[in-house]
């Protein structure tokens, strides 16, 4: 189970629940509290301002400070109102209303204060003006002030219009009296400030009246009900909440109820997860410790533990391919069905694997119906775990586990993965037991090929010597064979002794052949053309109840070769071919061409892929057996008793160097076939070697010029040259040579021996070359392929003969060298 999921629903529950609880909580209540509060001030303190109004009125109040005091105090509380009441739009509205009342009670207030003042003082003066009068000795003036005074005092209680009117008479009727002596200045004092009451009093008692008619009663009862209607909402939402509390508390309880389970379900998974771990680890060291001949019973047994751990009915491992592999193992009382678990890789193919190739079905059951559900019942599953994979070579491997009857206990994604881990440990054992098995052929291979390494360059070293030893034999047999007559009876003896050097002559150049390990010239060859040649001289040779037949392709075969070796790779081949046919019979040779998409192996050959020239040789002979099949390619192994068994172990080096590959097959009574695999190129127009023909002649005294370093070989090809007709001038020194062709240019032709290995011909036939441009240079060497045609050339070499030399051969050449420009010439 993922915790990414459990972790959001489990975050979003609590942010609920804490969103719930400050929501239960009536937070605004408090808010409320304050404007209710702010409220019962402002009415208190209007009150108290009437009140304050009223006693002003009544003269009881000496000053206004409590008035002003009550004043600020009611700005105060209007203040702390729309504070309460924060961004609610109704409320303020409400408390705007309820402030521009209380804004007009202060005017009113205001305007009062400054009438009263006036008010109060007037009072004071009429009073002192109306005692100053009451005084008097003038008994109209005192009647009159004594009247004034009365509807005074009457206005001050009652300033009706009839009130005010007697007052305005009573002055009118003071103003009127004819002669007030001394007190006029009294009366008009009084006069003025009655009629400033007169005026103030019915002012000053209308601005009280619309000052107590002013009262914000109904204002405030409408903030009241507005705050008490948020309240009492603010009360049911808060029950609201906290009932979507309890809810989401008891979901809570329940998504930690299901968290806990899973959890469990997970940690169980877990253990057996490390159990199946464990027993993974175990199978893996049993393999590393299994020698190759136990794996096949350590697989088995790995399954037995892996199924056990599992808790499955069967478990198997399944390898398609070239080889299959098949390890199985069931429970005790259980069986497989017919077919299984073969079948397991393509039922696997139907269902859509994970991207580790894992296929789960937990509950057969449950599948959909078709096809897949139907062969799943038929086998007895009841549920099924796999892992497959293919391996780079298209093989296709499968581990599978099975439950009869009853669905698979394997259920956590984790558990599933380590399906792919098994099946790669099973898979990594074979391979290492598979490695194991290659390493020791490859040892068995290696130490074969230092074998054939040592014999070859044992056996070049010795054909050196030995090729020093025919050299003398030779030069010694024809310069005897001169000096005979053709019918003496001497003469049949030395021929046979020639013929019996040449052979081993012949041998030694095999040797040198199966010895050398450097890369010759090469060529674009037709083989038709090479095969044709190869015919013509096999003709001679074979037995006359044995016959050649060549069958080509209508397409050009042309490779990249040596033609005097690939000459010698077929008449080695067919040769063998006409020694192992006792009947008349034929030896057919077919040439075709072959696409090779993919890499192959032929053999003991590793090809790659392109196209391929085939020379297949086969002949109805005796036919080979296995062991012998397998002997055949081995250094001097035959199976005649005149072999030298180089012959074939020689042609498979050849065929190796030109990066081909060798078949064979035989069947003992029934013939043997080779075929030659060569890479094919795609030039139209193949260059094939100019051979030196064995043309002979005799000279009529040119001086030839002799290099050999050893004086006794030195002496042979002087003998040999003095008996063709020629004059040498031998020397054992580079040196000693040049300084002759510097002091007098005499020289017809220069013979010069060269040694594999060695430089001292080459470089000579360099300085000739500066010294005597136009003289022929003929090279004596026991093997021409290490040389290259470029260095040839460049040295100036015209011809290249055998060594040791021949009278035959060294006579055509220096023949063509005296009678023909000079072109390099290069030995087959």
């Amino acid at each position: 189970m993922k915790m990414t999921p459990v972790v959001v629903v489990v975050s979003f529950l609590l942010l609920l629940l804490t969103w719930l609880l400050l929501s239960g909580l009536n937070l605004n209540s408090t808010r409320f509290d304050e404007q209710i509060e702010a409220l019962d001030q402002f009415s208190r303190f209007e009150r108290a301002l009437n009140r304050e109004v009223l006693t002003a009125r009544a003269g009881l109040s000496r000053n206004y400070d409590a008035l002003a005091r009550l004043t600020d105090a009611y700005d105060g509380s209007v203040h702390r109102l729309r504070r309460a009441a924060g961004s609610d739009v109704e409320e303020s509205a409400a408390i705007d209303i309820l402030a521009a009342g209380a804004n007009r009670q202060q005017t009113l207030v205001e305007q009062f204060k400054s009438r009263n003042a006036l008010l109060r003082n007037s009072f004071l003066y009429f009073g002192i003006f109306s005692a100053r009068l009451a005084a008097s000795d003038r008994t109209q003036v005192v009647a009159a002030a004594t009247t004034l005074s009365a509807a005074m005092l009457h206005l001050t209680l009652d300033t009706s219009p009839a009130a005010a009117r007697e007052v305005k008479d009573r002055l009118e009727q003071l103003a009127a009296l004819p002669d007030p002596g001394g007190d006029t200045a009294s009366i008009q004092a009084a006069i003025a400030h009655g009629g400033l009451l007169h005026d103030l009093l019915p002012l000053t008692d209308a601005a009280l009246k619309a000052l107590m008619a002013a009262a914000t009663t109904r204002e405030q009862d409408a903030v009241r009900a507005l705050i008490m209607k948020r309240q009492l909402a603010a009360r049911a939402s808060a029950r609201h909440y906290r009932v979507l509390l309890y809810a989401t508390s008891l979901l809570l309880l329940g998504a930690l109820v299901f968290l806990g389970l899973q959890l469990r379900a997970r940690a169980i998974a877990l253990q057996r997860r490390a159990a199946f771990e464990h027993v993974i680890a175990g199978i893996s060291m049993r393999f590393i410790n299994a020698q190759p001949h136990n794996i096949d019973d350590e697989v088995a047994q790995a399954l037995a533990d892996m199924a056990e751990c599992i808790g499955c009915d069967r478990a198997y491992f399944v390898s398609t391919g070239a080889a299959p592999r098949q390890h199985v193992w069931c429970k005790p009382g259980t069986r497989f069905s017919p077919g299984w678990p073969n079948r397991a890789p393509a039922l696997a193919a139907r269902f859509n694997p994970s991207v580790d190739g894992t296929i789960h079905v937990p509950r057969v059951d449950r599948l959909p119906v078709g096809e897949s559900k139907e062969i799943c019942v038929a086998l007895g599953l009841g549920g099924w775990a796999c892992a497959t994979n293919v391996n780079k070579d298209g093989t296709t491997v499968a581990l599978g586990f099975d439950a009869i009857g009853r669905p698979c206990r394997m259920t956590a994604a984790g558990e599933l993965s380590l399906l792919r881990m098994a099946l790669d440990t099973i898979v990594y054992a074979l391979e290492r037991d598979s490695m194991e098995q290659e390493r020791a052929r490859l040892e068995m291979h290696l130490q074969r090929a230092r074998r054939m390494e040592t014999v070859g360059t044992f056996s070049s070293g010795i054909a050196h010597n030995f090729n020093n030893i025919l050299a003398g034999i030779l030069g010694h047999t024809e310069m005897v064979e001169e000096h005979l007559d053709a019918e003496a009876r001497p003469q049949h003896n030395l021929t046979a002794i020639r013929r019996g050097a040449e052979r081993a002559r012949d041998l030694v150049d095999q040797i040198l052949t199966f010895g050398r390990r450097r890369e010759g010239r090469r060529e674009h060859v037709c083989i038709k053309t090479l095969v044709a040649e190869a015919k013509s001289l096999l003709a001679p040779s074979l037995p006359a109840h044995v016959e050649v037949k060549v069958s080509e392709s209508a397409e050009a075969a042309v490779v990249s070769a040596e033609p005097a070796q690939l000459h010698q790779v077929i008449l080695n081949i067919c040769n063998n071919a006409a020694q192992a046919m006792d009947k008349p019979g034929v030896i057919q040779i077919e040439i075709k061409t072959c696409e090779i998409r993919e890499a192959r192996r032929i053999t003991q050959f590793e090809i790659n892929p392109g196209r391929f020239v085939v020379v297949s040789i086969s002949d109805s002979g005796r036919g080979m057996d296995e062991g012998t099949l397998e002997r055949i390619f081995e250094p001097f192994f035959t199976t005649r008793y005149h072999g030298n068994g180089l012959g074939l172990a020689t042609a498979r080096e050849i065929v190796r160097e030109h990066s081909g590959a060798l078949q064979v097959n035989s069947t003992v009574g029934a013939g043997t076939r080779f075929d030659i695999w060569l890479p094919s190129v795609s030039s139209h127009q193949p260059i094939l070697v100019q051979h030196a023909s064995g043309t002979s002649g005799r000279g009529v005294g040119e001086t030839v010029l002799v290099l050999e370093t050893d004086r006794g070989r030195l002496l042979r090809h002087e003998e040999i040259l003095a008996a063709l007709g020629y004059e040498p001038v031998g020397f054992t020194g580079a040196e000693e040579a040049a300084e002759a062709c510097a002091v007098r240019a005499r020289f017809d032709a220069a013979l010069l021996c060269h040694q594999p290995g060695a430089s001292l011909a080459l470089d000579f036939a360099t300085t000739l070359r500066e010294l005597v441009p136009n003289l022929p240079i003929v090279l004596a060497t026991t093997s021409a392929r290490d040389l290259d045609a470029q260095l040839l050339a460049t040295s100036g070499v015209s011809e290249v003969v055998h060594h040791p030399l021949t009278s035959a051969e060294l006579a055509g050449a220096l023949s063509r060298c005296l009678t023909s420009p000079v072109r390099p010439r290069l030995l087959s």
